[in-house]
Order: C-alpha cells, then sequence, then structure tokens
C-alpha cells in the first residue's frame, strides 16, 4: 500500500490493520512517534493525518488512505526548527522528552485551528497528552509562546 508521510509517497508492504505507529517506526524508521500505552490515552505517539492530531497508536494504517500523515520528522525545514520546537526549547519544557513530539504534534494541530488560543484552550486541546515529568506549566507556556509566531511559520 502507499502511505502518503510527510509531504511523499511512501510504498509499504503490510497488513492493513497493523498499527500506523508500527509502520511508522519499524517500516519507514520513523522514531518521533513513541509508543506509551497502546491504547491511544497518553499522547506519546500523536501525528497529524491531515492536520488532526490521531493517536497513531490505535489507528489502523490500512484506514489511512491517501490521507497526509505527517510525524515530528517533517517539522525542521532547511535546518530551521518549527517554532514549536524553538519555544520548547526556550522554555525547557521537557525533561525526559519521551512525550515531547506527542506533545508537539497535538500543539501544532491547536495552532492549525486557532492561531492565538487562550491558556484555557491550550489546557483543553492538550488534555489528552501526559507528561510524566509534569512539565506541564512549561508546556502551556511554549505553546503560547510560539502562537506569538506568524501563521505561515505554523504548520
Amino acid at each position: 500500500m502507499d502511505l502518503r508521510v510527510n509531504g511523499r509517497t511512501v510504498a509499504v508492504n503490510v497488513d492493513g490493520e497493523s498499527s500506523l505507529l508500527n509502520v511508522l517506526r519499524d517500516e519507514m524508521d520513523l522514531t518521533g512517534p513513541k509508543y506509551g500505552c497502546g491504547e491511544g490515552q497518553c499522547g506519546a505517539c500523536t501525528v497529524l493525518l491531515d492536520g488532526v492530531a490521531v493517536r497513531s497508536c490505535i489507528t489502523n494504517v490500512g484506514s489511512v488512505g491517501q490521507r497526509e500523515i505527517t510525524t515530528i520528522e517533517a517539522l525542521e525545514q532547511d535546518g530551521r526548527l518549527h517554532p514549536l520546537q524553538e519555544a520548547f526549547l526556550r522554555h525547557d519544557a521537557m525533561q525526559c522528552a519521551y512525550c515531547t513530539s506527542g506533545m508537539i504534534m497535538s500543539a501544532c494541530a491547536l495552532l492549525r485551528q486557532n492561531h492565538n488560543p487562550s491558556e484555557r484552550e491550550i489546557l483543553r486541546h492538550m488534555n489528552g497528552n501526559i507528561c510524566r515529568c509534569g512539565t506541564y506549566q512549561r508546556i502551556v507556556a511554549a505553546i503560547m509562546d510560539a502562537a506569538k509566531a506568524p501563521p505561515t511559520a505554523q504548520l
């Protein structure tokens, strides 16, 4: 089957029931999405599917079709980090960083919908992403900071 991943078409020979997470990691070597809970509850595996945040651990690859899959590996462009990546670094919004790619991808989906979210809107949107290190205040600050970037710089 062919998948659209990070702007290119990739052929993969997998069972349609395989999780999108396993295909991205094991077949395509895209290790940004992480396996956390395997039940879609923690958000570590979050990717964008046509710009919408989805949990790749519970998404069957056969259900994706030709929709655009975006992983954190696509955010850096021409050696420049995405505004969210820069903001996460500036605000020290990570410790172990296991959840970080899922957090950033969820935040990307939010900023696509709402270029200037309030703290309450950020908290509501990010509610399903778990950070075991507890850096939530810094994550929210980073998202608010990244929202100041021009919308064209956001994914």
